[in-house]
């Protein structure tokens, strides 16, 4: 029944727990007295791995320079300069967000040469701000105080180190520091993994590695939703003895990306003595530098206010590239990621931008309007006011929570050179099951967090419906109609957290050929032989025109061509229009799917897509009403006790 939510239903049975999770109940949250100076990030030479490339740390502009994880050493004449991805200190964004007026430099240095600091401006100029020289240095440290001052529209801070001829230079153990808070915030890793047990050693494995370094870090959460679980690997009981009690290993239903993170969220409020705690979220299958959490960790704990802080994305396939310096999302035309004006995208940090020839640096402070959950971190202040995120299974989980945040006074920040590599999106292909989700939950935000212009989101959705008819994607047009349908059942939809909607999306699709990927010399019903590449022509540059021809030659059943194959960044609707069947690359590159002409499956689904979105148009507020009164039970921690089974 719309608007009806599950909260008040009887638990089910208690999920089981292990040995580890028998451990984590005795784990306390309490903030620290700060011993020493905060480490604000370090300074590394080299990456957590060798596909990652030496460059992103610092750059070698003469000579000749060995550069290891924690040190570099330079012969004579060299140069190396720490003007990079992970290199700079991001010094605008420490002077807006946080209370910070000042940072320290500092290195064992041994040997003679010339240490440096300089930074850049909003438009990435560079200055000195101090240099020294060295000489016959044997293990001295090396520090500079800087101010952090000039920097509120842009720029950062780094270290230059030069030796002259006959001089040989090594630095180590380069750390940016600030003066602590009176009390550090307990900070607890969460990662949610899902049959990705190997992914998930390996991040264990590298914060086991690291963990001298990670003296913020109280605990890490692992929330196991799969049957692969990651205990039954060989090397699970090596780093849970490394990690000891900071290791909370916990087994649990498959509730999606949501119910794995939110599972950290629900344990740190359970066992906290303080507000002032950080949960980090972390996907599973990311490539991590351990730094990511000292980085994220100190800038929240020097916040003059509680913010999200949000870590970048790097692309794993193209470790050099950026995914997106900092996002938002339209809403009301249920489009996530969108790069904010000035951000760099899909950008090479080793390269220079193609308009200006400029590296590409980023210079410019952004506002993102939300972080993705591959490295996120949440002051416990925010699940305070605003509870827990919604259970969306996953798909805009991570920008409906931030939305809901701001709206309360909590803005979230994308942190400059805090970064992981996630799996590049674009390798993945948008005709999924998980579709399903991110129109369902895309709906369901705007819903809640804008205006919701009916007019504009079924508009939208139309023009999907028309695009994916056109391109014979029959079973994602079904996909986008079953979204629709659900979201105007209300929030009793999300009553079991995605479960049920994710077995019957699976289920729809099964039933639609060209959701299924094959393999290019085995498509069923088609010799290999048979199937030639045929190229799209440019994009047209009288769109609306042609999408009408398009419209009226697929209701008149007439097509240009009878077969062909087309490359995935060709497969745009107005060339797949053409075809009567098309072999379509997958955008992961590893098979072929075959789209087929279906013009009864066409004029059925077109028929109900138009009466769904009419309903939308006329129900829509109403529902919009429905899941804001729901809103506080859904995000409640008595709800997702249940989902739970606890």
């Amino acid at each position: 029944m719309a608007g009806k939510t599950a909260v008040g239903q009887p638990a089910p049975a208690k999920a089981k727990t292990n040995g580890a999770q028998a451990k984590e109940d005795q784990t306390t949250f309490a903030e620290h007295v700060p011993h020493g100076r905060l480490t604000a990030q370090r300074g590394l030479y080299a990456g957590p791995s060798p596909i990652v490339s030496k460059d992103l740390y610092s750059e070698v502009l003469e000579g000749v320079v060995n550069r290891g994880r924690d040190g570099v050493t330079l012969e004579p004449s060299a140069r190396v300069s720490g003007n990079t991805y992970f290199g700079r200190f991001p010094a605008s964004y420490w002077q807006r967000w946080t209370k910070v007026r000042q940072v320290r430099v500092e290195a064992v240095v041994s040997g003679a040469g010339q240490l440096a600091v300089r930074a850049s401006d909003v438009e990435g100029e560079p200055r000195t701000i101090e240099a020294r020289e060295v000489e016959g240095a044997d293990g001295a440290v090396v520090a500079f105080d800087v101010k952090i001052d000039k920097f509120y529209d842009g720029g950062a801070l780094w270290l230059d180190l030069e030796t002259q001829a006959g001089q040989r230079l090594t630095v180590e153990r380069v750390r940016w520091t600030v003066e602590p808070p009176e009390k550090i915030r307990p900070t607890a890793v969460t990662i949610c993994t899902m049959n990705r047990a190997d992914d998930c050693l390996k991040n264990l494995q590298a914060l086991a590695g690291d963990l001298q370094s990670l003296d913020t870090l109280d605990a890490i959460y692992v929330a196991d939703q799969g049957t692969d679980r990651v205990d039954s690997r060989e090397g699970f009981a090596q780093v849970a003895a490394d990690l000891g009690d900071k290791l909370k290993y916990i087994t649990q239903p498959n509730l999606g990306g949501a119910g794995g993170f939110t599972r950290g969220l629900y344990e740190v409020a359970g066992h906290t003595e303080t507000e002032h705690a950080n949960v980090l979220f972390m996907d599973d299958d990311v490539l991590l530098e351990p730094d990511l959490v000292v980085r994220m960790t100190a800038f929240s704990n020097m916040a003059a206010n509680p913010v999200i802080v949000g870590g970048q994305m790097l692309n794993l396939l193209h470790p050099h590239q950026l995914h997106v310096g900092a996002e938002y999302a339209r809403l009301e035309k249920l489009e996530p990621g969108v790069p904010v004006e000035h951000s760099l995208h899909t950008a090479d940090l080793l390269g220079v931008d193609e308009e200006t020839g400029e590296p590409n640096r980023q210079e410019k402070r952004l506002d993102a309007g939300y972080n993705g959950w591959w490295s996120c971190l949440i002051p416990y202040e925010v699940v305070k006011a605003i509870g827990y995120p919604m259970p969306f299974f996953f798909q805009w989980d991570d920008a409906e929570y931030s939305y809901r945040a701001r709206a309360h006074g909590f803005p979230t920040v994308t942190l400059p050179g805090a970064g992981v590599w996630h799996a590049d999106f674009h390798w993945k292909d948008w005709d999924e099951w998980h579709r399903y989700f991110n129109l369902r939950n895309s709906i369901i935000t705007a819903a809640l967090h804008s205006d919701f212009n009916l007019n504009v989101v079924c508009r939208t959705l139309m023009a999907q419906v028309v695009r994916y008819l056109l391109g014979m994607q029959y079973g994602l047009t079904h996909t986008l109609i079953k979204a629709v349908e659900d979201f105007l059942e209300g929030p009793s939809i999300l009553e079991d957290g995605g479960v049920a909607a994710m077995q019957e999306i699976r289920a729809i699709r099964a039933q639609y050929p060209e959701t299924k990927r094959h393999d290019a010399t085995e498509v069923p019903g088609i010799a290999s032989n048979d199937i030639g590449i045929i190229n799209a022509a440019p994009r047209p540059a009288l769109q609306r025109l042609i999408l009408v021809k398009r419209v009226f030659d697929r209701l008149r059943g007439r097509s240009r061509f009878a077969l062909g194959a087309v490359p995935n960044d060709e497969a745009h609707w107005w060339h797949v229009a053409l075809f009567d069947t098309a072999v379509v690359t997958d955008a992961s590159q590893e098979g072929v799917r075959v789209r087929k002409y279906d013009r009864e499956r066409m004029f059925e689904l077109g028929k109900r897509a138009m009466k769904t979105l009419n309903r939308l148009r006329k129900e829509g507020h109403a529902v919009q009403a429905q899941y804001k009164r729901a809103l506080p039970q859904l995000t409640s921690r008595e709800n997702w006790k249940r989902l739970y089974r606890l």
